[in-house]
């Protein structure tokens, strides 16, 4: 969904025999956190998080995995704060669930502190980041503005066009969008699959002064995660499968095909890495010393 189709899908947004003008509600503890979740279960089209801090809670993940294969459902997910440690407002491992759904946009405000949450039926302005402990701890409020056809000047107007500006000057880092093929003779449109279309997380990351700590990291907390050689996404270490489902749907079945990363530490290989070499030489001795891998 284009930045200029985001005020688009609110067009449509109050029609339906049921439409009426509704109060804004002021929420606080339960209520606030059951209608976030209502938010994101009830989108059908579109998705809007927008939370400086994000470390999701199992029930707001599971609110979202109702979408997960909902090629129709538009979601942009925008971050911000801590420039020179982005992994304490999104960690990879957040950034890597959001990255499973078929039509979504990851985007970074580095002045951003508003939180927003929207779908096409209502949304809610909140002092509440997307964090488990916030949900869990905080003394937090709400405002849930719910839609309707009813004037230009309402909190819910104002809103759209205040966060829509913030979209649109937000850096964009990852974009995954839903591929199409026709069927009966072109009169009907099937999904197929996604497509990556913007994939700058591993250079947005590492070009941060922390880098993550990759490779530290690997050998501190003995993980047994890995690094996908095409997109750094992270999946599990296996140097006979150093590729993710998607990019193993797009690789040639070359396996000296150059590829762009390091599958133990996911830094850049600039094209040292291939299926048959997933691991930089450098990093194959501590490879083999946390992971036990045989030459």
């Amino acid at each position: 969904m284009s930045h200029a189709g985001y005020l688009d899908t609110f067009a449509f947004r109050g029609i339906g025999e049921n439409n009426t003008k509704k109060m804004a509600r002021f929420l606080t503890g339960n209520n606030l956190n059951a209608e976030i979740e209502n938010i994101f279960r009830d989108a059908a089209s579109m998705l809007i998080l927008i939370s400086p801090f994000i470390k999701l809670h199992d029930r707001y993940k599971a609110s979202l995995l109702s979408h997960k294969e909902n090629d129709k459902l538009a979601m942009i997910v925008i971050f911000g704060k801590n420039e020179e440690n982005l992994s304490r407002s999104m960690s990879l491992d957040d950034l890597n669930f959001f990255k499973q759904f078929p039509n979504i946009e990851i985007k970074y405000e580095k002045r951003l502190h508003a939180k927003y949450y929207a779908n096409e039926f209502a949304a809610i302005i909140t002092s509440m980041n997307l964090y488990s402990f916030s949900q869990d701890n905080n003394i937090e409020v709400g405002v849930l503005a719910e839609y309707s056809l009813f004037g230009n000047n309402s909190l819910d107007a104002d809103a759209e066009k205040y966060f829509s500006e913030v979209i649109n000057l937000s850096e964009p880092i990852f974009k995954k969008s839903p591929q199409y093929e026709n069927t009966l003779l072109g009169l009907k449109k099937k999904y197929s699959q996604s497509k990556i279309e913007i994939d700058k997380i591993a250079d947005f990351f590492s070009d941060r002064p922390d880098k993550n700590n990759v490779v530290k990291n690997n050998v501190q907390n003995q993980k047994q995660t890995g690094f996908c050689i095409r997109t750094a996404a992270s999946i599990p270490f296996n140097k006979d499968k150093p590729l993710s489902p998607d990019a193993y749907k797009q690789w040639n079945k070359n396996p000296n095909n150059p590829e762009n990363f390091c599958h133990f530490s996911g830094e850049r290989s600039n094209g040292e890495t291939s299926v048959a070499k997933p691991i930089l030489y450098k990093n194959w001795k501590k490879a083999s010393e946390i992971f036990g891998l045989k030459s």
